[in-house]
């Protein structure tokens, strides 16, 4: 498993890791599970999909929703039918909800329900999010910790999660679960040792998906789907600032900026669950020799 904030090098590590060991790539990120979102989500180009086979890309469309829960299941499938044909799974990603769901278990959380969001969202629009960040620390303090108070999408789902079950989100997770792999999982996190450096590196790279045409792949959706700027997809970084723009709500400065900024913040998130992940092996990120050092650690342990 490779592991890691936006921006660490993650793809490129599990393609080469890939190459060496003769495996396929399972990809753990919530956002390149929807189809046609290809630029601002960084999915694996054609090429890079050639070189290294690939699951879990494409498998939804924008106005649809996925879960942790169906990410395990997806995902323990992909595991075992790679392990079928004598390969070797590589998981790559950053969604950490599903990696905690993965390593630790996940009880059955309440499915969505439109109504209660609704009524969530109006809560929000009357009050604002940091208003909801409150309430949400009042009855569910763990997982607000690890919100920002302007997270709208997570806020959003932890309070319905409440008001739905009465149960807090994070009791849904626990490390004294019972809960065991079907394989032994050997991860490898991608941590920087200079913030900064990859705070250039998002800001090189958002800037690469507004050049690749991101306002245009956002347009092509509006016209394909039946899009509303709540949805999941639509919440996903750049496409959320590039729905504003497209609305009239911000100019092409403040696209880029909020952008940069918001994608700055979810690094941010990344990192903090990691902190709380102890079995990874962890690599400098920003290190010119970090193939070399990524092989070095697992060439022993894949045997």
């Amino acid at each position: 498993m490779v592991v890691g904030p936006t921006a660490s090098g993650k793809s490129a590590l599990a393609l080469h890791l890939a190459a060496r060991f003769g495996g396929e790539i399972v990809s753990m990120d919530s956002a390149l599970v929807y189809r046609h979102m290809d630029i601002g989500t960084a999915k694996p180009t054609p090429a890079e999909q050639a070189a290294a086979l690939h699951h879990l890309l494409d498998l939804i469309d924008p106005t649809a929703s996925y879960s942790a829960a169906r990410f395990i299941t997806d995902c323990l499938a992909a595991c075992a039918a790679i392990h079928a044909r004598g390969k070797l799974p590589i998981i790559v990603g950053g969604t950490m909800l599903y990696y905690k769901a993965l390593v630790e278990g996940l009880d059955d959380l309440p499915s969505t329900d439109a109504a209660v969001r609704a009524t969530v969202e109006a809560d929000a629009a009357a009050l604002g999010w940091p208003a909801l960040h409150a309430q949400l620390a009042t009855v569910d303090p763990a997982t607000a910790a690890r919100l920002q108070p302007t997270d709208a999408q997570r806020i959003s789902r932890a309070l319905e999660v409440w008001r739905i079950a009465g149960k807090p989100l994070s009791a849904y997770f626990s490390k004294d679960r019972a809960h065991t792999l079907p394989f032994r999982l050997v991860g490898i996190s991608l941590e920087p040792s200079d913030r900064s450096v990859l705070h250039q590196r998002i800001a090189q790279r958002f800037d690469a998906m507004l050049g690749e045409g991101l306002l245009d792949e956002l347009r092509d959706l509006q016209q394909r789907y039946a899009l509303e700027p709540n949805l999941p997809s639509m919440r996903c970084v750049g496409y959320r600032q590039a729905w504003q723009y497209l609305a009239g709500d911000i100019d092409y400065d403040a696209l880029r900026e909020t952008g940069i900024i918001a994608t700055r913040q979810l690094c941010k998130r990344q990192l903090t669950w990691l902190r709380g992940m102890p079995d990874l092996h962890r690599l400098d990120c920003l290190q010119n020799d970090v193939f070399d050092t990524a092989l070095h650690y697992l060439e022993p342990q894949l045997g």
